[in-house]
């Protein structure tokens, strides 16, 4: 016999037009309102004479919205236009055709108008206090593939050097909070330092322009390592640390370190890796060819692995013009596998694991779409919880996803939250701090 309470006796009905499926996302839409994102979306991004032309900063807020409420497709947008949603949003909330249209109006220009206006929220909002300011900053560089499945989108249509099909984006990504300072999206078929001097560059720019007044050092792994790469960082006077690409000539210079200049590290095998480091002189070469640190860390094959029955070590080095004890700066190095993180967070927290469109520029409208999205959604952490680094998919989980329901008295609406919400202190506190940061002028 059913109890009284059981799920089967619940009837059902949606018909209540206060209610709200991501109130949390007052949060970060508040957040967007004080960086001024529509409004830079309309005064940077021109259409011209395009179908999807009008209102470009209220389809831009609704992908973004939609991004952080963990859509990963253009029709997961419609759930925004449920119940009062809209009003939590503060903007307009657009169908999904109409947001096709508008992806579908992107060209490749109109692309890098949205860097503009990525380029402007990062200022305002290390302006606002998420920034570095004077403190020594780290880029990392990375790429990532993003697979695709179908035969007709543009520059996906053959498998890359991956042998995966898809896209290669270039990122740019701050050390220690996941900002993604900078994106570009590029053909399956793109190599990882492909345009990366001239990308790299454009970022440094960028983060100086943001209010970046310290060192900066590039951080990369080998499929960056080359004289255009390295010669963009001295241009700039940024240090790098770069991940070198071995060839025998290189695994001599190597093999000669005396045993007696290998000192042992932390690892998670005791006794399992050694760094030492030597003087190289990376493309030989080209006229400008000067000597720089290079550090090896060599690590003994793991007990059982196919390496220990042909290997004594295995080297992994990388060149450095930093200063610095050798120990800290190969720590600082390894560090660079952080940069998955972010981009991990990118394809999952967001949806740049699916590039909707068969048209390129569409698709890296869509990119920008979600580097604006993840990076509301770390401003929010560290401007409106203090903290350094949440992921999307936490504070959805907490915070964005809390459902809600208005109700309107003397001309004012109220949004009512769970009662006993474990982290409501938590949004009460953010949301105070985000509404106490001033107006864009």
């Amino acid at each position: 016999m059913l109890s009284p309470s059981s799920p089967t006796r619940l009837s059902i009905a949606f018909d209540d037009d206060r209610l709200v499926a991501h109130a949390g996302l007052l949060l970060p839409a508040t957040l967007a309102e004080r960086l001024g994102l529509r409004e830079l979306v309309d005064r940077h991004l021109d259409l011209g004479d395009a179908p999807g032309r009008a209102n470009t900063g209220d389809k831009m807020a609704t992908l973004v919205s939609s991004a952080l409420a963990g859509g990963d497709c253009i029709d997961d947008a419609d759930a925004l236009r449920a119940g009062g949603t809209e009003r939590v949003l503060g903007c307009t909330v657009k169908a999904p055709s109409t947001l096709g249209t508008f992806l579908r109006s992107f060209r490749w220009g109109h692309v890098r108008q949205l860097d503009r206006v990525s380029r402007e929220l990062l200022a305002r909002a290390w302006a606002a206090g998420a920034g570095p300011g004077a403190a020594p900053f780290t880029i990392d560089l990375d790429s990532t593939v993003c697979e695709t499945y179908g035969l007709a989108k543009e520059g996906a249509q053959h498998p890359g050097y991956t042998g995966a099909r898809g896209y290669h984006p270039l990122l740019a990504v701050a050390a220690g909070t996941g900002d993604v300072l900078m994106a570009r999206l590029r053909s399956g078929r793109a190599y990882s330092g492909r345009g990366a001097a001239h990308f790299l560059q454009e970022t440094v720019g960028r983060v100086r322009d943001a209010g970046a007044s310290g060192q900066l050092t590039v951080r990369a792994d080998s499929g960056f390592y080359s004289h255009a790469v390295v010669a963009a960082c001295r241009e700039r006077d940024v240090r790098f640390s770069v991940t070198v690409r071995q060839h025998p000539k290189l695994r001599r210079l190597i093999e000669a370190i005396p045993e007696q200049e290998w000192t042992e590290i932390p690892y998670w095998l005791e006794g399992g890796a050694d760094v030492s480091e030597t003087t190289y002189t990376p493309f030989a070469h080209v006229p400008d060819a000067v000597p720089v640190r290079l550090i090896v860390r060599r690590g003994r094959p793991t007990p059982g692995s196919q390496l220990a029955l042909f290997a004594t070590y295995s080297y992994h080095a990388f060149i450095t013009d930093r200063d610095g004890e050798t120990l800290e700066l190969e720590a600082d190095h390894r560090r660079h596998a952080e940069v998955e993180n972010a981009i991990r967070d990118l394809k999952y927290g967001v949806g740049l694991n699916h590039l909707p469109s068969g048209r390129f520029a569409a698709n890296g409208a869509w990119l920008a779409v979600q580097v604006i999205a993840h990076n509301l959604a770390r401003w929010t952490a560290r401007l409106g919880l203090g903290e350094r680094i949440v992921t999307t998919r936490t504070l959805r989980r907490r915070l964005f996803a809390l459902v809600g329901r208005l109700t309107r008295s003397a001309r004012r609406f109220t949004l009512h939250l769970p009662a006993r919400w474990p982290w409501a202190d938590h949004f009460t506190d953010a949301l105070a701090r985000l509404r106490a940061l001033p107006l864009p002028t």
